[in-house]
């Protein structure tokens, strides 16, 4: 058996007349993160981390934010073929822990969704997906609510 692990880190700023999608779903509030695609912050750490271990390198070596193929793309799309990608080398997922930073909303109640959400788009077990939130106590650039950011650790298994 080989195992592999991953780490990813994602940021976007978050601005007026944008929507706020995370994790795959969209979350009420008066700003969202802007982004080439649709800015899903969490999604796009777990790329990275799926993609830094399976050694492909990087979300935005393999979705390019110059590419208008890409531009609002819906980034459970992106999933599915980092996915694909990690399974044409002949791993599976074991697990995924994550964690998202942001200062408001609060996103505490829309967890379960997203671990929903994830779960069906990879084709993994809701329980293999560990999704958390925390603030920055008003801290930085989440803090002030400029922006919201993702960490994501993979562990892949051949």
């Amino acid at each position: 058996m080989k195992i592999k692990t991953g780490i990813g880190y994602d940021v976007h700023k978050l601005v007026k007349d944008r929507t706020l999608t995370v994790g795959g779903i969209e979350i009420p509030h008066e700003k969202g993160s802007l982004g080439h695609s649709d800015g899903d912050v969490l999604i796009h750490a777990i790329c990275d981390a799926l993609l830094g271990a399976g050694n492909l390198r990087d979300i935005g070596f393999n979705f390019p934010d110059t590419s208008e193929k890409y531009k609002g793309i819906d980034s459970k799309i992106l999933l599915k073929e980092v996915v694909k990608l990690i399974r044409e080398k002949g791993f599976e997922i074991s697990n995924i822990d994550s964690t998202i930073v942001l200062q408001k909303p609060k996103v505490k109640e829309y967890i379960p969704k997203m671990k929903a959400v994830l779960a069906e788009t990879m084709h993994i077990p809701v329980d293999d997906i560990s999704v958390k939130a925390t603030t920055t106590e008003n801290l930085g650039f989440t803090g002030r609510e400029e922006g919201i950011a993702a960490y994501a650790s993979v562990l892949i298994i051949k």
